[in-house]
């Protein structure tokens, strides 16, 4: 039985990338037994490298040991991964060489968004998640299977208090945008090539009023379809990627005349 230090992580990027990045962190690899091919093969060779057990065992276990998730023949017992709390983050952001990135999500609690999100920022260059810790999905498997590499590389923040965590960064300098269906202003209407930290609500019921009031702005997607909202995943692909955007034109002003 697992230890609360300890997690499993199951899934061929998934893997890899903690194998890759954290070896330190991986005690055990358990292999499907019957799977022979050039992406277990890969990851098997980096488990040797690194000198971790292998174990290789049935289907049968390793639905076991996922309760039946897409494992896809992969699982690796490993320690947690490190936890940021909200007294972390002052060094954090004063340890930056460029404009604070961040993403905050106010009570996301599906998993595979919490996952998709990180690749998302992760492809975006995000510099923290900011979650609170109640009502809100953590690291889990599913997270770390569907994140796909990007739990491992980005500073994942649960705080208390998000609201006083919004005032804070705040102090900091950084301007601070909830993205909310009702809002006047539009995303493309939106300077956003300074510090940025990026609030986005839960599934179906967007920002809470308190962290609503708290934000500087309160922007929107444009929507021209019948469908009124998008999947908070989708919707933190497309305002992350806005930043991404104006701040390669702001630093690049050539850029704008390919």
């Amino acid at each position: 039985m697992m230890t609360s230090s300890k997690q499993f992580i199951f899934g061929l990027h998934a893997v890899e990338a903690l194998l890759q990045k954290q070896p330190e962190r991986a005690l055990r690899l358990c292999v499907y037994q019957e799977r022979q091919d050039k992406k277990i093969e890969a990851i098997v060779n980096l488990a040797k490298k690194r000198e971790i057990p292998i174990d290789y065992v049935s289907r049968h276990e390793l639905d076991r040991m996922t309760h039946d998730a897409n494992h896809q023949g992969v699982v690796v017992f490993c320690d947690k991964l490190h936890i940021y709390s909200e007294h972390d983050l002052k060094q954090l952001l004063q340890n930056l060489s460029e404009p604070a990135f961040i993403l905050v999500l106010d009570s996301v609690q599906d998993p595979h968004n919490l996952g998709a999100c990180f690749r998302s920022a992760d492809a975006a260059g995000v510099h923290a998640i900011i979650a609170p810790k109640d009502k809100a999905v953590g690291l889990t498997p599913v997270v770390s299977k569907v994140a796909s590499g990007a739990a491992e590389s980005i500073p994942f923040v649960q705080v208390t208090n998000l609201v006083r965590v919004i005032e804070e960064l705040k102090e900091f300098g950084i301007w601070v945008y909830g993205a909310d269906a009702e809002a006047t202003q539009m995303l493309y209407q939106t300077k956003l090539s300074g510090p940025v930290a990026m609030v986005l609500g839960a599934e179906g019921s967007g920002l809470r009023r308190l962290t609503r009031e708290h934000c500087d702005v309160l922007l929107k997607i444009p929507m021209r379809g019948l469908v009124s909202s998008l999947n908070v995943s989708v919707a933190a692909s497309v305002l992350l990627f806005e930043v991404v955007r104006q701040r390669y034109h702001h630093s690049s002003p050539a850029a704008q005349l390919d």
